[in-house]
């Protein structure tokens, strides 16, 4: 009975995550978002123009982690490359860290940002420090942006073009860096 309730453990962790996982979204006496003591950096402020095209994220705005406002309805005015991800998800454990090395080599041709998605601060914080993250993260406990996309689980990567148009989505983890400097490349027009 142990082996059989180990092993529909393990299809479950592998099946991917999704966002009603029970321990997701659960009440926290976590501090406020810009409480947080934290290696994240704050994010960019944003002073681009309204987005109004009918291909973008929608116009939700999150408090960041280290500080600041992510703010999806404003053009971000450079090719944007944004990572939505949770503590709770087995793929985003192999993902973040390549996310961050596209940050890391990016410098400012890319601006790479991330939206932690159905968590707690203490559980996404304690996760991004594991995982050596500092790249500019957007709290949304409550899902909202992967609901507005009709997305769910995690981890999903979008490719914002500089207007703010939405260029594509990648659905799932990638497995290297080389991956994601094609699909920036592919994507985005910029070659890293």
């Amino acid at each position: 009975m142990r082996r059989a309730l180990l092993a529909l453990a393990a299809v479950l962790l592998l099946a991917g995550c999704t966002s009603d996982n029970p321990d997701a979204a659960q009440p926290s006496a976590d501090p406020g978002v810009q409480d947080v003591d934290t290696a994240l950096q704050s994010c960019p402020e944003q002073t681009g123009d309204t987005v109004e095209a009918a291909d973008a994220l929608p116009p939700l705005s999150f408090d960041c982690i280290g500080g600041g406002t992510l703010d999806l309805s404003r053009a971000p005015g450079v090719p944007t490359v944004v990572n939505v991800w949770g503590s709770w998800c087995g793929p985003c454990r192999e993902e973040l860290p390549l996310v961050q090395q596209l940050a890391d080599e990016a410098g400012d041709r890319v601006q790479v940002l991330g939206v932690v998605a159905s968590d707690t601060l203490t559980a996404a914080d304690s996760f991004a420090a594991d995982a050596g993250v500092t790249f500019p993260n957007g709290f949304d406990q409550q899902n909202d942006l992967l609901t507005e996309e009709g997305l769910r689980g995690a981890p999903y990567t979008f490719f914002v073009a500089a207007d703010g148009t939405l260029a594509y989505t990648e659905t799932g983890a990638v497995s290297s860096l080389a991956e994601l400097e094609q699909l920036v490349a592919d994507h985005l027009g910029v070659a890293l």
